[in-house]
This record gives C-alpha cells, sequence and structure tokens, in this order.
C-alpha cells in the first residue's frame, strides 16, 4: 500500500465507530467512513474536534461547527496551498490520500525529456492539475461542476500558478473527450479520478462500473502517438486494485505496450500506527 507520509497540515489523528478525526492545518474535524467499523477506544483528542459532520437517517447530512471560527482556511502540501471549506457532503475541498499520487506526477513530469501535455478528467479541486503545473507540465483540467473549476482555479492562485498554461473546461468529461478526438488533440499523459456515481451539467448520469472501460477505450484516441502514462484511481470498494490494473492492461496497454501497476492508496493513522485504506491507484506507464 502507498500511504502519504509528507503531508505536514494534514493529519488522520484517530479512527473509530464511524467515523476518523483528521487535523487539518490548526483545526479538526470529525467526519463519518462507512469502512471504519471498529469501536476502539475515543481517547482525550478528540475532544478536540472543532467541527463535526452528522448524516441524516434521511439522507444526507450536515456540519455541527462546535468552536470553528472560520468556514474557510488553507493547508499546504510541498509548495502547493488549496482552499479547506466543509461542504454539505461532508467533503472539505481535498482527499488527502491523493497526495502520494501528486508526488508520483511530479517526479515523472520533471524527469519526462520533453513539455507534456496532460489532460485531467473528473479534476476536482485541482490537486493533480497544480501537481501537473508546478513540474511544468501544459494541463486540460475537466471537471462538470463550474463551483468545482472555479475552486480549482482559486487554488491555483493560491499556489501562485495562476500563469501556468492550464486550460479549466466545466463539462462532462466523456462529451469532452469525443471532442477532443475529433478537433485532432492528443494529450501525453491522462489522470482520471471518477466518481463512484454522478451527474453531468446536463443531467448525464455517470455509474463508474458501467462507464469505465468503454471511457478507457475512449482515451486511447486521445492520447498522444508517445504517451508517458495514465493514471487511474477510484474509491469504490468492487473495483480493486487488480481490476484497475487489468482495466489499463486491456486497454491502453492492449494499444500502447508498457506496463500498468496497482495499489492500494491509505493515510496513516497516528493514534494505532496503522493506515486505513482510501481507494485504490493504477497507474500504466511507457
Amino acid at each position: 500500500m502507498r500511504a502519504t507520509r509528507d503531508f505536514e497540515d494534514y493529519e488522520l489523528l484517530d479512527c473509530s465507530g464511524g467515523e476518523k478525526l483528521e487535523r487539518w492545518g490548526r483545526w479538526v474535524l470529525a467526519r463519518p467512513d462507512p469502512q471504519i467499523i471498529w469501536e476502539t477506544p475515543k481517547g482525550p483528542q478528540w475532544a478536540r474536534c472543532s467541527a463535526r459532520y452528522h448524516r441524516s437517517s434521511a439522507g444526507g447530512g450536515s456540519w455541527e461547527f462546535i468552536d470553528l471560527p472560520q468556514k474557510e482556511w488553507e493547508v499546504s502540501w510541498r509548495e502547493l496551498r488549496f482552499k479547506i471549506s466543509p461542504t454539505g457532503f461532508k467533503h472539505t475541498g481535498l482527499f488527502p490520500e491523493q497526495a502520494v499520487n501528486w508526488a508520483f506526477l511530479q517526479e515523472h513530469i520533471r524527469q519526462a525529456k520533453r513539455e507534456l501535455q496532460i489532460l485531467n478528467l473528473f479534476a476536482y479541486t485541482g490537486g493533480a492539475t497544480l501537481a501537473a503545473a508546478s513540474a511544468g507540465a501544459k494541463v486540460c483540467h475537466v471537471d462538470a461542476s463550474k463551483g468545482i473549476v472555479s475552486w480549482a482555479r482559486e487554488n491555483a492562485e493560491r499556489s501562485g500558478l495562476s500563469g501556468r498554461p492550464v486550460r479549466w473546461i466545466v463539462d462532462d468529461c466523456q462529451k469532452f473527450v469525443e471532442r477532443e478526438i475529433r478537433r485532432g488533440v492528443r494529450y501525453d499523459g491522462i489522470i482520471l479520478d471518477p466518481p463512484s456515481y454522478g451527474r453531468g451539467p446536463g443531467g448525464e448520469v455517470w455509474q463508474l462500473e458501467e462507464k469505465i472501460y468503454p471511457l478507457l477505450q475512449l482515451l486511447c484516441g486521445v492520447l498522444s502517438d508517445e504517451p508517458s502514462f495514465v493514471m487511474l484511481s477510484s474509491y469504490t470498494a468492487g473495483l480493486s486494485a487488480q481490476v484497475m490494473q487489468y482495466l489499463l492492461s486491456v486497454t491502453v496497454g492492449r494499444r500502447f505496450g508498457g506496463r500498468a501497476e496497482a495499489e492500494e492508496i491509505g493515510l496513516p493513522v497516528t493514534e494505532s500506527g496503522l493506515i486505513l485504506p482510501c481507494g485504490s491507484t493504477a497507474i500504466w506507464t511507457a
């Protein structure tokens, strides 16, 4: 398992009873996580909680702000800066376990012998986009939510990267790729972190298990003649690391050769010294 260990502004303090206790910079938040099925003792540090997200029996949920004096603040990872703000769906605007993938992107892009053109799909608030741009790549950032793309652009400004060559696109990812193929646009690397379920700006339904294989087949048509990498992440329990490796091998790998590898990713838990699994990432490289 690959675990995030160099994120000084983030710490997974403890996890028990369906909740994880996290430090985001100065503030400590408690959020639900259904995979935390153990009931280990909750120590005094849980009293430090500044805000807690409560699930509703009717679906969704809401935040209880205990002593959180501000609804948004900033955290840093390496040279990058991100706005953190608790949202109505328990999220904060960042998935810290993805920092292991940001580190891969920076190293891989900096070692390339050329300027890479990168396509980031389901790009959320821009963690991977900023990592790639900071390493010298040109990036096309695509997400279906206008508000989320605006948040990503704000993170780029906070990180001093607003002058980097990044295209910010609000669109359904599959439809955008289809248009890029027709336009003859090609990319050297692709990042995709699709949701398990979602809807596009026109009401398009996205179901991961049904859509991911045809999307990977489609993406082969937007890769350059000498592609460098494809990175696929998933939080879906039914989509194991080995399944994702297989998917990349029979799509991108069958077309371009190279090698696909996959592992779970996770976050170290300070209290127990163990690692909380947070999904998987498969990476194909030429």
